[in-house]
């Protein structure tokens, strides 16, 4: 697997969604301003893997409905401090507790989870776009057509477009940026309807940490397991450092 770039630093939610997006059939590994004055900021770390932040709660992960709700005492402060909206931190935290209670082996944080949301989609809010307290998220974001151009990939329809809504060339998709050949392969639902959707940012964030611990190798505690699963999310070193900021950065509650 692997995931198609430009390789080059890119903002997602600034400069265009471009093809920064899960792909599969390779093998290759994988800011915002502060709000706070520069005196009062603390230093971002920069080492890899990003600090694991406040560690989220144990939580039924079997219930019915969105356990994902479940988060909400957790999130809240955490929010506050980071601008990382709600709804959002909560599909972060229950994906990675499912993680942990299935796969724990993987050790995967929250923090990486915010890290790829926060560069592909700013946290599902690309565009205007928003996210329902059910974890939908509307209007659908999708990435540019794959069809070869402007140093993309050419990726011709796999889904006759009923996923990404192009029948032509497949368009990345979501919070989280699938391509359809790769979400149906580890798309999954994590929101309690039944559906996994990659419209969804539950379904979405718990199908990326699946992807991600399985492409580090399950064991994202060490430097080589993150970037070799980052660097399959994104095949770009920037990639790789920007993801890292931005989740170092949420790991002692700073904005970014």
């Amino acid at each position: 697997m692997r995931v198609l770039g430009r390789g080059r630093n890119r903002r997602s939610w600034r400069n265009g969604l471009v093809a920064g997006c899960v792909a599969v059939a390779s093998t290759v590994l994988l800011s915002a301003c502060i709000d706070l004055p520069s005196l009062n900021r603390p230093d971002i770390p920069e080492g890899i893997p990003p600090g694991a932040g406040v560690p989220q709660p144990y939580i039924d992960i079997n219930a019915p409905g969105r356990t994902a709700d479940k988060m909400r005492e957790w999130a809240d402060p955490i929010s506050e401090s980071t601008g990382i909206p709600v709804v959002s931190l909560q599909a972060y935290g229950n994906a990675a507790e499912i993680q942990r209670q299935q796969h724990p082996e993987c050790g995967i944080a929250w923090t990486t989870l915010a890290g790829i949301a926060g560069v592909e989609s700013k946290h599902g809010h690309y565009r205007g776009s928003s996210v329902a307290a059910n974890g939908d998220v509307s209007p659908p974001i999708r990435g540019v057509q794959l069809d070869g151009t402007k140093g993309n990939m050419e990726i011709r329809d796999t889904d006759g477009g009923s996923l990404d809504g192009d029948s032509t060339h497949d368009r990345a998709m979501g919070p989280f940026q699938f391509i359809p050949e790769t979400w149906k392969r580890y798309g999954v639902d994590a929101s309690g309807d039944g559906v996994p959707d990659p419209d969804n940012i539950d379904d979405a964030a718990l199908s990326a940490a699946r992807y991600l611990c399985v492409s580090s190798g399950n064991d994202m505690t060490v430097a080589e397991g993150w970037e070799k699963a980052v660097r399959r999310y994104n095949n770009s070193m920037a990639y790789v450092l920007d993801v890292r900021d931005h989740a170092n950065a949420y790991s002692i509650n700073v904005r970014f």
